[in-house]
């Protein structure tokens, strides 16, 4: 197998041959050639390949040619949709044309036929945008083969109609649906199923892997070659499935969905509307007892609170009110009878998430303008996923640009519980002293001066003019974004695109289109963005982004690690700020022909001895503490 990974990947061999200008990089076979390795071994591998190693074709590859089953999980459905839609078909047109491939999505991507005709004859509100959203769907939905509501652009992403027209783990009937024949779920999960190659992302993995611990799921088949792209994720995502969690919007869809059965099937029994209004109202009261503004927390401080405890009284009440009422009515059609398990699971969720005194996990809470969630997540997935990794008789690989931390691979090994896997860093074939300027400032001041906003935005003023916009400005914080896109508003006229006005993928196409803007974003556009060419060539980062110390998990991390004898500073903070900044600082240089300057205005990088392992992490490109050489440096570009 290891000569047909050389022949292939060669200047003659299938790639070249079925991909104009396909030229392989080292790095790239290399990492090729580990993957080969790990799939004929049934080993783990973990590999960091930077920007530019190819590391789509250099796992495709060698996967399809071993021939057997694969299942390709990326962090984002962007990448999930760009992977199946422009990488693997070249891979597979060189390699195996009649390779059979599937695009796996969680079942709230696609349409549920029952569900949309349950809520269309009996809309859950009279709001006119609501009510417009669902006759579109309708249409669509007489148009569509897939289901995948991806295809759908006449509603906005975030319509309120779209958990009215999709199904979840909790309300789907299952095999006593009306529609099961002609299921969109189903049909995806057969294509799968029958599938060579499965594209997934972490999301849908996770649920299948913590829905086959109870039994139950299995949306993604027994497969032999298991790949996650953007695998730094895979820790926080993980965590979250392997945990437990009650929302106040999955006990209020539950209200209505009894609604609407009682308006159609039961009108007999009048107590049921009037209990699920009941408990609905109390739901949605319970909201009122955290603060109006969304926010996270500590559960643990915040359930005893008075005004919590009273709220909580009044819903467990509604619990079991509703409780009794629909046990009368059980037998009586397959929905109601799908409510009542759905009622069942979420009272005893609601009894789990409250039980805060278990050690081993960190009990949070998070609300949005409507809604409040409560989190149980455990604080160590590492035996779990590693006894699930040990137990399957499949090779694993786990690639990123970033994770590793000083060139070391123990902190992400020991997460995921991985102690044994083989790991390999493969450094990027770019130029970065040629190609690239960083730039630490001088006389800067410390993120917790309140000059420090100030600063920021009037050596950003002065950066943008020089690379005439061109500029991806990077935060740690919406409120800090928010100051500084205030400050330049009125001091440029470059056009400023800032997150939160639109979508990503329309913010990242006008920037693009363009060619002089400057975006500022948070989290979000620190990964998983792709802009190459002339269109970007300043990033700045306002400050090392290390989580926020209200963060509840990481608190319940930190608080785990002391316990251990370790420095949580140390071993849980560095190690996840050093692998979010790579991501940010990897916006910069997409392509061989990119050039750019990277200023990072945080003076602890150079004031702080933990600065050196932020610096060793980072590409190696030229650097300065002279503001003035990075404006001459954007001027000649």
């Amino acid at each position: 197998m290891k000569q047909s990974v050389n022949q292939c990947f060669s200047d003659e061999g299938a790639l070249a041959k079925a991909i104009p200008g396909f030229k392989a990089r080292q790095s790239q076979l290399d990492m090729a050639n580990a993957v080969a390795g790990a799939i004929k071994d049934k080993k783990q591998l973990v590999v960091e390949a930077g920007t530019g190693t190819g590391k789509t074709f250099a796992y495709l590859a060698p996967a399809i040619l071993d021939g057997r089953k694969i299942i390709v999980s990326t962090g984002t459905k962007a990448l999930q949709e760009q992977l199946f839609h422009r990488d693997l078909p070249l891979v597979k047109q060189a390699i195996k044309p009649r390779l059979k491939t599937a695009l796996l999505k969680g079942r709230s991507n696609y349409l549920c036929i029952y569900r949309m005709n349950q809520n269309g004859q009996h809309p859950p509100f009279e709001d006119p945008d609501f009510i417009t959203d669902l006759s579109k769907v309708r249409r669509w939905s007489s148009e569509t083969d897939s289901g995948d509501l991806g295809e759908l652009t006449s509603i906005e992403e975030n319509s309120r109609a779209i958990p009215y027209v999709t199904s979840s783990v909790d309300n789907c009937l299952s095999k006593d649906c009306p529609n099961i024949g002609e299921c969109h779920v189903v049909n995806a999960r057969k294509k799968a199923l029958d599938a060579d190659l499965i594209v997934v992302n972490h999301h849908l993995f996770f649920a299948d892997m913590a829905l086959k611990d109870t039994g139950f799921g299995e949306l993604i088949p027994e497969t032999d070659v298991i790949i996650f792209d953007e695998a730094h994720q895979i820790p926080d995502i993980a965590a979250e499935y392997f945990g437990e969690h009650f929302s106040s919007r999955q006990v209020f869809e539950l209200c209505k969905d009894i609604q609407a059965e009682y308006q159609m099937n039961l009108r007999d029994l009048s107590q049921l509307n009037k209990a699920a209004m009941n408990l609905e109202k109390n739901i949605l009261d319970m909201r009122l007892a955290f603060a109006y503004d969304p926010e996270r927390g500590n559960w643990r401080d915040k359930a005893p609170q008075e005004e919590v405890v009273a709220a909580m009284q009044l819903v467990h009440k509604s619990f079991d009110f509703i409780y009794d009422v629909l046990k009368l009515a059980v037998s009586r059609t397959e929905a109601i009878d799908a409510c009542f398990d759905r009622l069942c699971q979420l009272r005893g969720k609601f009894d789990r998430v409250n039980q805060i005194e278990e050690t081993g996990f960190s009990y949070w809470y998070e609300t949005s303008k409507r809604h409040f969630t409560l989190h149980t997540t455990p604080l160590s997935i590492a035996d779990k996923f590693g006894g699930f990794v040990k137990e399957s008789d499949s090779s694993w690989i786990f690639t990123s640009a970033t994770v590793s931390v000083d060139d070391d691979f123990e902190h992400y090994t020991n997460q995921l519980g991985l102690p044994e896997a083989r790991t390999q860093i493969l450094g990027s074939p770019f130029n970065y002293q040629e190609q690239a300027l960083f730039c630490v400032p001088r006389y800067f001041p410390e993120p917790n001066d309140k000059t420090a906003v100030r600063a920021f935005g009037e050596l950003a003023l002065e950066l943008i003019e020089a690379s005439q916009g061109r500029a991806f400005l990077l935060f740690t914080s919406h409120r800090v974004m928010s100051l500084v896109a205030k400050m330049l508003e009125d001091k440029t006229r470059l056009p400023l695109l800032v997150q939160g006005t639109t979508s990503k993928r329309l913010l990242l196409e006008k920037f693009t289109k363009l060619g002089n803007a400057v975006l500022l974003g948070t989290s979000s556009f620190w990964e998983g963005v792709d802009v190459r060419g002339e269109a970007l060539s300043l990033v700045m980062i306002d400050k090392l982004p290390f989580a926020s110390p209200d963060d509840p998990l990481l608190q319940a991390r930190m608080e785990d690690c002391k316990l251990k004898g370790q420095d949580p500073f140390k071993h849980v903070q560095i190690p996840q700020a050093v692998i979010s900044l790579k991501q940010g600082v990897g916006r910069l240089i997409r392509d061989v022909t990119d050039s750019g300057a990277l200023v990072i205005c945080d003076p602890r990088l150079v004031t702080r001895q933990y600065g050196e392992t932020f610096m060793r992490s980072l590409p190696d490109m030229k650097r300065t503490r002279d503001t003035d050489r990075v404006v001459k440096f954007l001027e000649t570009l």
